[in-house]
């Protein structure tokens, strides 16, 4: 296809003073598969129900559901084992850390309304301060703007205390990345330790072929480094309405 027209966003200084966007803080939740198998109906239900109503709350911009698939596993460049058994991943987009105490109560009203499943059994859940945001020049929009860019994937990284690889956009099918740092914090909600780096590599291909053409680049960072990759993985986006294209 013809690459897209124009000058890329981050190139244009009256285009980024209109605004530069307000998320600061991600609400991540990483979790293992259903332990009834019953994952498509469990991802009906949050994408109908749950996930919309997180958006009354003005603090949540934005909100990604990702899943991974056996492809998806075959073709992990890392894992701890501890985070082995991770194939969903939720992540909310906040204005800052204050918005997760409605988030919180929300929750709470929901489940008072009969309105929420069991949980997906979690394995980490984390609370984390953006520090790094780089998109490809190719793909025009700015690295702002990439939360709301429609994705055929992302490649997540979860390392120690880790530099933002922001240089991966150079790999074809990475359109930016987004890092961000998780640090301690006095909530029931996240269990995350401090200085854990997460890193979403958004993708404009399939996120297994990425995959692929990433583990060299990922392989020289870890060898070249004291980083310690937590879990290195490509997921899928779910698609509404098709809850069983995608499942572990």
């Amino acid at each position: 296809m013809k690459p897209l027209p124009g000058t890329p966003s981050d190139q244009v200084d009256n285009v980024l003073t209109t605004g530069r966007g307000d998320v600061t803080t991600l609400f991540v939740s990483m979790a293992t598969r259903h332990p009834d198998g019953s994952d498509a109906e469990y991802l009906r239900w949050h994408t109908l129900d749950h996930r919309p109503e997180q958006h009354r709350l003005s603090a949540v911009r934005a909100s990604l559901r990702l899943v991974s698939t056996p492809a998806c596993r075959a073709t992990r460049a890392s894992t701890h084992q501890r985070f082995d058994a991770i194939d969903h991943v939720m992540t909310y987009f906040f204005t800052d850390r204050a918005g997760l105490k409605r988030f919180n109560e929300l929750s709470t009203a929901l489940g008072d309304a009969d309105r929420k499943l069991a949980l997906l059994p979690p394995v980490q859940r984390g609370v984390y301060t953006v520090c790094a945001k780089v998109a490809a020049p190719r793909v025009k929009v700015g690295a702002d703007v990439l939360p709301w860019w429609p994705v055929r994937g992302v490649y997540l990284l979860l390392e120690t205390d880790a530099p933002a690889p922001t240089q991966l956009t150079d790999i074809d099918g990475v359109a930016g990345v987004w890092s961000a740092t998780s640090h301690s914090v006095s909530t029931d909600l996240a269990n995350a330790p401090a200085g854990q780096t997460v890193s979403y590599c958004f993708l404009d291909q399939d996120p297994v072929g990425v995959a692929e053409r990433l583990r060299p680049a990922l392989e020289k960072r870890w060898r070249e480094s004291d980083i310690e990759p937590l879990l290195a993985a490509p997921f899928h986006p779910v698609v509404p309405y098709e809850w069983d294209r995608y499942l572990p």
